[in-house]
């Protein structure tokens, strides 16, 4: 890992555990984990939010404003909301991204579920995926959470990883390790 990746993972890893740690103090993890996701998906549709998380030019207060604003448009959870409001006075706020998943993943590890990050060629039925997260929960022993992801280039088949570990059964994995093959016996 490149040294600024995991100085900003370790500060995201701080944060999240500070907010972890007074949500569930205060029982309002599920509360939290509605507001990752809620969060989750205000930094993907908003390119103005993310534009003010990564500012330089933005002073703290004004950082600070802005994230005041979104915690109570948003009804953030007051640990999810002073951690933000302490993130803007820190300029700590370009972490944002990991703080969300680092927060997700230890709410996952509290409620004993692990998330698989699942990569298909066409979208999965309901069927496709309750099948995929009872095989994966026979092998990992915990339960499974499917975050599923479209990616035409695979042709076919599935890229699953969970933690860890990495399962490639894509047909773009096999033509290439085929055509390496090839090239190893010409």
């Amino acid at each position: 890992m490149s040294e600024p990746a995991s100085i900003s993972s370790g500060i995201a890893e701080r944060y999240a555990t500070a907010i972890f740690e007074i949500a569930k103090e205060s029982k309002s993890l599920p509360k939290l984990e509605s507001n990752i996701a809620d969060l989750a998906a205000a930094l993907d549709s908003s390119e103005e939010l993310r534009e003010v998380i990564a500012s330089p030019v933005l002073s703290r207060a004004e950082q600070g404003k802005v994230m005041a604003a979104l915690a109570k448009k948003m009804k953030l959870e007051p640990a999810m909301g002073n951690g933000l409001a302490v993130m803007a006075g820190k300029r700590r706020l370009f972490v944002l991204p990991q703080l969300l998943t680092r927060l997700s993943d230890m709410i996952a590890e509290d409620k004993g579920e692990v998330t698989a990050q699942v990569t298909s060629a066409k979208a999965l039925t309901k069927t496709q995926a309750d099948k995929l997260a009872k095989t994966l929960k026979a092998r990992v022993g915990k339960d499974v959470k499917i975050n599923a992801t479209v990616d035409e280039t695979l042709i076919g088949g599935l890229v699953v990883k969970v933690g860890s570990k990495m399962i490639d059964t894509s047909i773009r994995s096999r033509l290439n390790s085929l055509q390496n093959a090839m090239k190893e016996v010409g």
